[in-house]
């Protein structure tokens, strides 16, 4: 008996094991619920996690709705739907965004990170998508008129921008050589601390500035200085030149067939 059972159960393994390659090829044969897409094929997950921090509009913020918008968003959106997979959204603060991409907790960087020498030795970036450069805001009667009327005051930043690099005394590219820096989590937090007279000025990038001062209009206004232009890309882990490939594909087919164009009117230029 043991002899006979033990073959009887020796021919049911083998007919499961036929039976389950029988059912993945004919799964992955007839079924578009087990059909792999296009990005997975190519090495890129069918997912990909966008980190952002979304109080910096209007590139990245947080809707009425209580969704993710904003123009990097809605880019990154639409340059997925062209790759072929799905995104999701991980908002934190911008400084830990770098960390996060080394840590693998992200695949793409969707945050109006303008492009450094510094950057580079952490991630790859895509080919720029956006220029832009930083402004000065500053209390609607002041003097001030450029970065290098900065030296020796209180300037606010939001933590981690390039802004920040830009008036902190001893960083590269830096405007300013002597200034007491203020860091704050938030661009808003900045703006209203200049609003309360905790910093002389706020050095931030322009769009943002603009949206921050339009709601200020009688209090405050932006200065330009031609100094602090840059340019945003998106950042992908280094190595990772076949995402970085994809998504600058995708742009340029976006900006082909007249989609960047009208998000750019959808959420700048409005």
């Amino acid at each position: 008996m043991k002899k006979l059972s033990g073959l009887i159960a020796a021919l049911l393994v083998l007919t499961l094991a036929f039976t389950g390659c029988s059912s993945n090829t004919g799964s992955e044969d007839t079924s578009s619920e087990g059909a792999t897409t296009a990005a997975a094929e190519s090495g890129i997950p069918d997912k990909l996690i966008v980190g952002t921090n979304a109080e910096f509009p209007p590139f990245e913020f947080v809707n009425d709705d209580g969704e993710y918008d904003g123009f990097d968003i809605a880019l990154m959106q639409a340059v997925c739907d062209k790759i072929g997979c799905e995104m999701e959204v991980s908002n934190m603060e911008f400084k830990s965004l770098l960390g996060a991409m080394q840590l693998n907790s992200i695949d793409v960087i969707a945050a109006a990170m303008t492009v450094t020498e510094d950057r580079k030795q952490s991630v790859d970036f895509s080919e720029s998508y956006y220029e832009a450069k930083q402004v000065i805001i500053v209390d609607k009667d002041s003097d001030i008129a450029s970065f290098s009327d900065l030296d020796g005051l209180k300037i606010g930043v939001q933590e981690g921008t390039t802004g920040d690099l830009f008036v902190t005394p001893g960083e590269d590219g830096a405007l300013v050589q002597n200034a007491e820096v203020k860091r704050f989590k938030k661009g808003v937090d900045a703006v209203m601390d200049l609003k309360n007279g905790g910093v002389d000025a706020v050095v931030i990038d322009k769009n943002p500035a603009t949206e921050f001062v339009s709601s200020n209009e009688d209090t405050l206004k932006i200065v330009e200085d031609d100094a602090a232009k840059e340019e945003y890309a998106y950042a992908v882990a280094k190595g990772n030149t076949e995402l970085a490939d994809a998504i600058n594909q995708a742009v340029e087919e976006l900006k082909a067939d007249g989609t960047y164009d009208a998000l750019v009117k959808e959420y700048i230029n409005e």
